[in-house]
């Protein structure tokens, strides 16, 4: 059973507006993104880089491709969107954590959440990945991101904003992405 309500704000902090029975475990939900390019330009920053969509081993991906570099405080490439295309929260908190079947050169990546609950566009949840040559699977529970400049706690029921990021040190960034999805590990 679902029930809607109006989105609302309690004291600057998100109030889910869709409740969910309770006590009910949820399969895994694959999500269609709409992904966007980002990148340290909108700060100042010289990184470059751009997103395609393409066919890799008869996957269809969406691949992020770029140069990070460190001039003028920057230090990111990325791709994101919005979990609902409206920008409304969405309450996470029936599954355990994202997983995401990805390809890559060897180098590491973030995968970042945002919440209602964030004021700051360098606020976020941070998780770590290394995308492999070969296509896999990464399976991060929600208890594994670490809150970034801010000190509010993750709050799943109102994310907003899911990123795969290449930061913090220059290389060239090269990831792919095939799916993801939020899990439950009884699936």
């Amino acid at each position: 059973m679902i029930k809607l309500r109006n989105q609302a704000t309690r004291n600057g902090h998100c109030v889910p507006w869709i409740t969910l029975c309770r006590g009910c475990k949820l399969k895994s939900l694959e999500l269609r993104p709409d992904w966007e390019f980002v990148a340290d330009t909108v700060m100042g920053g010289v990184s470059t880089g751009q997103i395609t969509k393409s066919k890799i081993s008869e996957l269809s991906v969406t691949r992020l491709t770029g140069q990070v570099s460190l001039e003028n405080n920057g230090g990111f490439v990325q791709m994101a969107f919005d979990i609902n295309n409206d920008g409304s929260i969405f309450d996470a908190s029936k599954y355990e954590g994202i997983e995401i079947d990805v390809s890559g050169n060897e180098e590491e990546y973030d995968i970042r959440l945002r919440t209602s609950d964030l004021t700051r566009p360098w606020q976020s949840y941070r998780a770590l990945f290394i995308a492999r040559p070969e296509w896999s699977t990464t399976r991060v529970r929600f208890s594994e991101f670490v809150p970034h400049k801010t000190g509010i706690p993750l709050n799943v029921r109102c994310l907003r904003r899911i990123g795969v990021l290449g930061i913090g040190r220059e290389y060239y960034a090269d990831v792919s992405v095939s799916g993801i999805r939020f899990f439950n590990s009884w699936d």
